[in-house]
């Protein structure tokens, strides 16, 4: 079963660490442990139940308890899923920025981060082109590269 604990923000990391080293000791039946940045102030642990998980969690700074009912595979799911990127940019299109100090204007898609969902883009309809890392929920397709041309 899947326990999650509460923990100090920022912290999960330490945490993880106390409590691998607490569980190899003492040899608690505890099979995992898990945390992601997208879910902070949290951590999950498999246990092989409730008193193992709550055995594990005592006299462990950071921890402030155990949530009441065990985590399902549905709820992980959701969790660990992908999202389908909302935006799909190509290097050369002109998009409009739809949000920002710069709304409304358009610019040229110079580079793609998509590991942080960022886009640098160079303002065209300015006197010196600057360019600007932007996130890409801010920006709508304008134009296509292919129809540029």
């Amino acid at each position: 079963m899947i326990f999650v604990y509460r923990v100090t923000a920022g912290q999960e990391k330490v945490v993880a660490d106390v409590l691998h080293n607490k569980i190899r000791k003492e040899k608690i039946p505890l099979y995992a442990i898990a945390f992601m940045d997208t879910l902070k102030g949290y951590l999950m642990v498999e246990a092989a139940d409730e008193v193992a998980a709550r055995q594990a969690a005592m006299r462990i700074p950071h921890i402030k308890g155990v949530l009441k009912r065990p985590m399902t595979m549905g709820d992980i799911e959701t969790l660990i899923a992908t999202k389908a990127a909302g935006v799909q940019l190509k290097k050369g299109d002109i998009v409009e920025l739809v949000s920002g100090p710069f709304k409304g204007e358009k610019a040229r898609v110079i580079k793609i981060d998509e590991g942080k969902e960022e886009c640098t883009v160079e303002l065209m309809e300015v006197a010196v082109p600057i360019p600007v890392t932007i996130k890409m929920n801010t920006l709508r397709v304008y134009q296509k590269a292919e129809d540029v041309n």
